[in-house]
């Protein structure tokens, strides 16, 4: 009874997660491609300048950089966990419940590792419009895949069956 209630809850939070994680690694990917285009060049006669910052993003503040890259992993990993969400909803045992739980636990800890630097960022100030986006969606995936990760969690599918061999009394 209760899977037949937690399924569809699952399925919705699944949709909803991957779309942002979608547009998570979009706007990352962008972000990524301006810091490349409107780098840093420096020549051999020239010096680098007093506050380098190693991830350097002209678009927002100090921690733009780390926010980008920790969130563009985030997304990646967060649409791998969408894929075998996907297999688990299709199959709905105890076998595939394992493999979706365990890469949505690690999606969820990914985005709060991003939510965390969004946080940080948002405390800097001087940011760019599309990293304001990012920011959001970042904080709402924390929530979401927290729910997403209960969601499959809270789906009981009874015990494995462990065929045992030989004579046990």
């Amino acid at each position: 009874m209760a899977d037949n209630l937690i399924k569809p809850v699952a399925l919705l939070l699944l949709l909803l997660n991957l779309c942002m994680y979608v547009i998570l690694a979009i706007i990352g990917g962008w972000a990524l491609n301006v810091a490349i285009d409107r780098g840093f060049i420096i020549g051999p006669e020239l010096r680098l300048p007093a506050h380098f910052h190693p991830i350097f993003f002209p678009i927002g503040n100090f921690a733009t950089g780390f926010f980008v890259l920790f969130s563009l992993i985030a997304g990646v990993v967060g649409i791998a966990s969408a894929m075998v969400g996907f297999n688990h909803l299709r199959f709905w045992n105890y076998e595939s419940q394992q493999p979706a739980a365990a890469l949505g636990i690690v999606a969820w800890a990914l985005t709060v590792l991003a939510m965390g630097l969004a946080c940080q960022e948002i405390s800097f100030d001087r940011r760019n419009a599309k990293l304001g986006t990012m920011e959001t969606f970042t904080i709402i995936l924390t929530v979401t895949q927290f729910f997403y990760v209960l969601a499959i969690r809270g789906g009981r599918h009874g015990p494995v069956h462990v065929e045992r061999r030989g004579n046990f009394a």
